[in-house]
Protein backbone atom coordinates (compact mmCIF):
# COMPACT_ATOMS: atom_id res chain seq x y z
CA UNK A 1 0.00 0.00 0.00
CA UNK A 2 3.02 2.30 0.68
CA UNK A 3 4.28 2.39 -2.81
CA UNK A 4 0.60 2.74 -4.27
CA UNK A 5 0.18 5.84 -2.17
CA UNK A 6 3.54 6.72 -3.56
CA UNK A 7 2.48 6.53 -7.26
CA UNK A 8 -0.87 8.67 -6.47
CA UNK A 9 0.83 10.86 -5.15
CA UNK A 10 3.96 12.07 -7.55
CA UNK A 11 1.24 12.04 -10.43
CA UNK A 12 0.58 15.40 -11.60
CA UNK A 13 -2.46 15.75 -10.72
CA UNK A 14 -1.95 14.42 -7.31
CA UNK A 15 -4.14 12.22 -5.51
CA UNK A 16 -7.54 13.03 -2.77
CA UNK A 17 -7.83 11.42 0.52
CA UNK A 18 -10.63 8.93 -1.99
CA UNK A 19 -8.87 7.90 -4.00
CA UNK A 20 -5.69 7.16 -1.61
CA UNK A 21 -8.39 5.23 0.42
CA UNK A 22 -9.62 3.01 -2.27
CA UNK A 23 -5.90 2.36 -3.80
CA UNK A 24 -4.72 1.42 -0.08
CA UNK A 25 -7.86 0.14 1.76
CA UNK A 26 -6.95 2.24 4.04
CA UNK A 27 -9.52 4.52 6.31
CA UNK A 28 -9.21 8.11 6.26
CA UNK A 29 -6.97 8.67 9.83
CA UNK A 30 -4.67 5.62 8.62
CA UNK A 31 -4.34 8.04 4.89
CA UNK A 32 -3.65 11.09 7.00
CA UNK A 33 -1.25 9.13 9.29
CA UNK A 34 0.29 7.92 6.54
CA UNK A 35 1.04 11.13 4.56
CA UNK A 36 2.42 13.15 7.74
CA UNK A 37 4.27 9.91 9.77
CA UNK A 38 5.39 7.70 6.72
CA UNK A 39 5.89 9.54 3.54
CA UNK A 40 7.01 13.19 5.49
CA UNK A 41 8.93 11.82 8.35
CA UNK A 42 9.91 8.81 7.76
CA UNK A 43 10.87 8.63 4.06
CA UNK A 44 11.37 13.03 3.77
CA UNK A 45 9.10 13.93 0.81
CA UNK A 46 6.70 16.94 1.23
CA UNK A 47 3.88 16.59 0.95
CA UNK A 48 0.86 19.61 -0.45
CA UNK A 49 -2.15 20.18 -0.69
CA UNK A 50 -4.64 22.57 -2.34
CA UNK A 51 -8.35 22.72 -2.80
CA UNK A 52 -9.39 22.20 -6.03
CA UNK A 53 -12.92 22.86 -7.27
CA UNK A 54 -14.13 19.56 -8.78
CA UNK A 55 -12.12 17.26 -6.78
CA UNK A 56 -11.58 19.08 -3.54
CA UNK A 57 -8.74 18.77 -1.29
CA UNK A 58 -5.55 17.31 -3.48
CA UNK A 59 -2.24 16.43 -2.49
CA UNK A 60 0.62 16.15 -3.82
CA UNK A 61 4.43 15.19 -3.50
CA UNK A 62 6.72 17.98 -4.39
CA UNK A 63 10.37 18.32 -4.98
Amino acid sequence: PQQALLALLQRSDGATSTEMQEATGWLPHSVRGALSGIIAKKLGYKVTSAKEDFRGRVYRIVG
